[in-house]
């Protein structure tokens, strides 16, 4: 009985299997072909350019990146300045390798990583970013309480306190200043916590590429709920919006201010359009004060008005490159629009302030020798050549730049030459000797290697002797020869004056001008610089590349020294000086 009911529950069991396989075909192994190439890398975090700017000497960041393969991935490193970091051989998904984790010792300076994958074939594919962990951010603007420069990060550096994504914001290489700038994407914008930052003054300044798709958004927005209208919130009533729409092609920058129990506008009409699309920079800025609102654009004022004060009742997040979600009621929603170097203030910026903002976002060196050498922005120290010294005292901070007999700095050029150039500094004159370089820029002179004097490119700005004053003169190569801007007795400086002097010069395409105390003292037509053979800066010293007529080192102080990438004008280099 046991054995006939043994048989009886096998021959179901091969019943069962039989109408469970019914209709279906067999499994047969499929033969995948051959490889048809090597993996494929993409490296989502960090992006190249990225810079962390912490408080701590050792940091982290997080590696996000994906691997794919069109057969099968062997292996996967992870490598950071040289060291492996982290690797696998094993994974689910044979094809495609998505990671992300966490890397604690990222220490201060430069950094590669280096993702490499590598498939059954023994093809192998590496990608890979720079980034860098920049020393702490220090506020370079009175009042100043945010700066965002999109670096690679939506960090608020002065309390390095991250923003919130919404969306799928992005970063965009084109940027003002820095390696990259925010890229507007549909749908996504940040938010940012306003604890701490509001008062009865209010100011913002950033750049952006206006893009005209959609046709309306909003930019920045510090605005209460709307309970009425939850999914299209427009309270006005405290807080404000600045946001822009379609005017005529055009696109309209306006202001919406609430001061508790109603808003008031600050619409610069046509004044405040901007024509979107062209692939140019505009900058903005705008100030609330507890007697007007100003909004300028490029520098320029085109909206100005009373106002009796901002109220911020409710006003607890910061909206960046949205109306949303407390401004969206008239479809002011994200931006598309790229956005670079976003600075808030606790108070109400002047024009000179704005203007100065502006310009410092085309500076590409920065010295200002507070008993150091090293150039701020690149983190770079110049070199030394004989013992230069510090002054013991400044125009501006805690030491500046003393010069000695045969002494002075260099810096590589790279990255600071273009179509257009413009100096500044702080100088306090020293007549002994009667001439000497100041800053130069040019070529070796391989005619004359003791005594070098090839002007054909490159800059050379000096002085000399004249009747007992110093005379400051800017010589400049176009390729083909030189041109001078002499600007006679007006370019004299009385050595017996003893105290601190401004000097600017600025060179374009279409001229070349001569500053001292703001004041243009030689102004003069040119066709453009040409930098053949002009790989360093000499600061103090004609020497080493423009010695032929005596012009070495220069026994003066030098304080608060900037390079630009732009031709500087004479209100832009009036707000530099002021604001020092």
């Amino acid at each position: 009985m046991k054995k006939l009911y043994k048989y009886l529950l096998t021959f179901m069991a091969l019943i069962i299997m039989s109408s469970c396989y019914e209709g279906i075909d067999p499994i047969t192994q499929v033969d995948p072909g051959p490889d048809a190439g090597a993996p494929i890398v993409t490296i989502m975090r960090p992006v190249e350019g990225f810079e962390i700017q912490v408080p701590d000497l050792v940091t982290s960041t997080t590696i996000d990146f994906v691997a794919e393969d069109d057969i099968e991935i062997a292996s996967v490193t992870v490598n950071l300045d040289g060291a492996v970091i982290a690797s696998y051989d094993s994974f689910i998904d044979y094809r495609i390798f998505k990671n992300e984790f966490v890397y604690d010792n990222i220490v201060t300076g430069d950094h590669v990583l280096t993702v490499t994958a590598t498939d059954l074939a023994g093809n192998s594919t590496s990608s890979i970013v720079n980034f860098s962990k920049q020393p702490p951010y220090t506020p370079l603007f009175s009042g100043e309480m945010f700066y965002m420069n999109f670096d690679g990060s939506y960090t608020n550096l002065i309390t390095v306190t991250d923003a919130t994504e919404v969306g799928s914001p992005g970063f965009s290489s084109d940027a003002v200043l820095g390696s990259n700038s925010y890229a507007g994407a549909t749908d996504s914008y940040l938010t940012y916590p306003t604890t701490g930052m509001l008062g009865s003054e209010f100011s913002a300044s950033f750049w952006m590429k206006v893009n005209g798709t959609p046709d309306r958004a909003g930019v920045l927005v510090i605005g209460p709920p709307d309970t009425a209208n939850p999914t299209a919130q427009n309270n006005r009533k405290s807080g404000f919006r600045f946001f822009r729409e379609n005017a005529g092609g055009m696109q309209r920058f306006k202001l919406n201010v609430g001061n508790g129990t109603a808003d008031s506008w600050f619409d610069g009409g046509a004044a405040a359009d901007v024509m979107p699309d062209t692939g140019e920079w505009t900058h903005f800025a705008f100030t609330i004060s507890g007697t007007e609102c100003v909004v300028y654009i490029n520098g320029q004022v085109v909206r100005q008005g009373a106002f009796s004060g901002v109220d911020w009742a409710g006003c607890d997040i910061l909206s960046i490159m949205s109306g949303e979600p407390r401004f969206a009621g008239w479809n002011h929603k994200s931006d598309l629009s790229n956005m670079d170097e976003l600075r808030l203030f606790s108070n109400a910026l002047t024009q000179d302030d704005v203007i100065n903002m502006m310009a410092q976002s085309s500076k590409v060196l920065n010295m200002s020798f507070n008993g150091s050498y090293t150039e701020s922005i690149s983190k770079t120290d110049a070199t030394e050549v004989g013992s230069p010294g510090f002054a013991g005292e400044s125009y501006k901070g805690l030491n500046a730049y003393a010069g000695a007999t045969d002494s002075y700095l260099t810096f590589p050029t790279a990255g600071l030459l273009g179509s257009e150039l413009s100096a500044t500094m702080w100088y306090k004159l020293n007549a002994d000797p009667d001439r000497a370089g100041v800053l130069v820029i040019g070529p070796p002179d391989d005619a004359n290697p003791t005594a070098p004097n090839n002007r054909k490119s490159g800059f050379r700005f000096f002085r000399e002797n004249a009747g007992g004053m110093q005379r400051f003169k800017l010589n400049v190569g176009h390729g083909a020869g030189d041109s001078w801007f002499d600007g006679g007795a007006a370019a004299d400086v009385d050595p017996a004056l003893n105290d601190w002097v401004h000097l600017a010069f600025t060179i374009s395409g279409t001229e070349c001008v001569v500053y001292i105390n703001g004041q243009v003292v030689r102004q003069g037509a040119f066709a453009g610089v040409d930098w053949t053979g002009c790989d360093i800066l000499s600061i103090m010293s004609g020497a080493p590349r423009f010695v032929g007529w005596n012009h070495k080192s220069d026994l003066s102080y030098l304080d608060e020294l900037a390079l630009y990438n732009k031709a500087l004008t004479q209100t832009e280099i009036q707000a530099i000086m002021n604001a020092d």
